[in-house]
């Protein structure tokens, strides 16, 4: 089982859906889970070799924390912690151990990690692979910073990675590392390309999450800057009105080549054109024949195509790298999170003819980090040479056509979509209403009620007032189930433009049964949110009551069942 640590004993924690160690034997309720009896050491909590009885969550109920512990520790954060701290406002959890899909806080009560953090974690936290790396070069007594000169672990690294790229690309390829974080990477990938052709416009698409530095930020249209325009993204559930989301693509493919195309568009031509295969804020999957058209156009026109691939990439999307889906070579990808193997690493890989770089152009002291190279170079060859693509692209399959029932049942989850395990279920404040990523796009309607919009029964259009608070009624939706998730020992992270996007991210290493564990837990949320009650198939599916709708102990033993089948 590639999601599984078996065999752990004397209160290890072991990375298990259910909450017990492989083999035991105990009896379960209806979530498929079982209270597990495990010793608790001083670091969570509680008095070393204590045992705890834990519910069906795999939480210790009814127990006190030591409040100069747990409770200490999460005072003194919100105190010291500066207000740009994101997750923990939302996720008051201060975890101690960790281990694939699990992790375990310090008042015992243990979680499925469905954030991973933001995608870094592909084979979960703690795999033994990636330990075994990081431990052989600290025994090894090679030096831990190395600035960019080269050793053994840098040359490994680039070698493995260096096999996994497009072939078009791995064939003239340069590779260079950025500073630690993905956002650097797309700042340098921004700088190569103007340096290149000596043009400063950069061209990206509403909803991309490019990252938060001043450079970075414009191209996810989140601050204004001359040198960078946003185009309409492909869009789905956000469709312009009466048409399907087929013809709303193509309606916003044409308007983005406009630009490209037009020789009096008013548009200078630009030094390059950065796009995500997969828009991270909101996972909105770009078509493959989208992705292939803005290669045809870029190409045709000798501009660059930079691939951000910090989120999609190493197997996430059900291949190696997202634009193995549709074909296209880029001339630049942006690399980070999972390349790290846990670790900050982030690099560009760019064709060798735009290598005209002098030295010290967007350099720094903390590129040569070899623990993470170290770590990554384990995570890249693990995920190689075990198929974890293929294994993403086979759950994330399943998962998708399971939680499409969700859309099916409730009318406050307006969609449900994704691609291998980067998968999201969209709330909306009202049904009809959207408010996905990139709401407030060219194409996209915000909030908007028409007179018959997405196939729902015609009525009156409503007030200004009423339409605008849609997006606050759905993102007020979407938090309060992603608490219920925390209640029911998921942890998931929101994103869209207007945070109504439940995010799920996990390790690829995801087991078959923990996999329905998620689903029933975060199908459990769901229904506890809106009330338990059924709005009954809005896509003419019947029979959805029959599959786990009601709530209590017979319908969840029944969804798991099938879903884990």
């Amino acid at each position: 089982m590639l999601g599984g640590f078996a065999g752990a004993s004397g209160g290890e924690l072991v990375d298990e859906g259910s909450g017990i160690a492989s083999g035991a034997e105990a009896a379960r309720d209806g979530y498929g889970a079982a209270p597990s009896r495990v010793s608790v050491g001083e670091e969570c909590g509680g008095a070393q070799g204590r045992e705890v009885t834990r519910d069906a969550y795999g939480n210790v109920p009814h127990r006190e924390p030591v409040r100069d512990g747990y409770e200490g520790i999460l005072r003194r954060h919100a105190v010291r912690d500066a207000a740009a701290r994101t997750y923990a406002r939302a996720l008051p959890i201060v975890p101690v151990r960790a281990r694939g899909l699990t992790v375990e806080g310090a008042d015992g009560r243990r979680y499925l990690d469905c954030v991973s953090g933001g995608g870094a974690l592909v084979l979960g936290h703690n795999h033994p692979v990636v330990l075994e790396a990081i431990r052989g070069v600290l025994d090894s007594g090679a030096p831990l910073h190395a600035n960019d000169l080269a050793t053994p672990v840098r040359d490994a690294f680039v070698t493995e990675l260096f096999r996994t790229l497009p072939p078009g690309l791995a064939d003239h390829a340069r590779v260079r590392f950025c500073g630690p974080a993905g956002t650097d990477a797309v700042e340098a990938a921004l700088h190569l390309v103007r340096v290149a052709t000596g043009r400063t416009e950069i061209l990206a698409f509403v909803g991309g999450r490019q990252g938060v530095t001043t450079v970075a930020r414009p191209a996810s249209g989140e601050a204004f800057d001359s040198r960078a325009g946003c185009l309409p993204a492909p869009q789905c559930h956000c469709s312009s009105p009466d048409t399907d989301g087929e013809r709303s693509d193509e309606l916003g493919l044409r308007w983005a080549e406009l630009p490209l195309d037009a020789p009096k568009s008013g548009v200078p031509k630009p030094a390059g054109v950065l796009l995500e295969p997969v828009l991270g804020d909101g996972v909105i999957p770009a078509p493959d024949d989208w992705m292939r058209r803005i290669r045809h156009t870029t190409a045709a026109h000798s501009i660059p195509l930079i691939v951000d691939e910090t989120e999609t990439g190493v197997g996430r999307t059900g291949a190696f790298w997202a634009v193995q889906h549709s074909g296209v070579t880029p001339d630049v990808m942006v690399l980070s999170k999972a390349i790290g193997g846990s670790l900050p690493l982030s690099v560009i890989v760019h064709r060798d003819d735009f290598d005209i770089h002098q030295p010290d152009l967007h350099a720094g002291e903390f590129r040569g980090n070899q623990l993470a190279m170290a770590a990554g170079t384990a995570t890249l060859t693990y995920v190689r040479e075990n198929d974890l693509a293929g294994r993403a692209a086979e759950i994330g399959t399943r998962t998708l056509s399971q939680l499409r029932r969700l859309a099916a049942e409730f009318a406050c989850v307006g969609d449900v979509r994704g691609r291998g395990l980067m998968i999201e279920v969209e709330f909306v404040g009202e049904e009809g209403a959207g408010t996905a990523v990139g709401g407030d796009g060219a194409f996209a309607v915000q909030g908007a009620v028409t007179e018959r919009q997405g196939g729902f029964p015609d009525r009156a259009v409503e007030s200004q007032r009423t339409i605008s608070s849609a997006p606050a009624r759905a993102a007020e939706l979407a938090a309060t189930v992603q608490q219920a998730c925390l209640r029911r020992g998921l942890i998931v992270e929101l994103t869209g433009h207007h945070a109504n996007v439940v995010r799920l991210l996990p390790p690829l290493t995801i087991s078959d049964e923990q996999a329905a564990a998620v689903l029933d837990r975060l199908y459990d949320a769901v229904e506890a949110v809106a009330g338990g009650q059924a709005e009954g198939s809005r896509s003419g599916i019947g029979g959805i009551g029959d599959i786990g709708g009601g709530s209590g102990r017979i319908g969840r033993t029944h969804r798991r069942s099938e879903w884990a089948g």
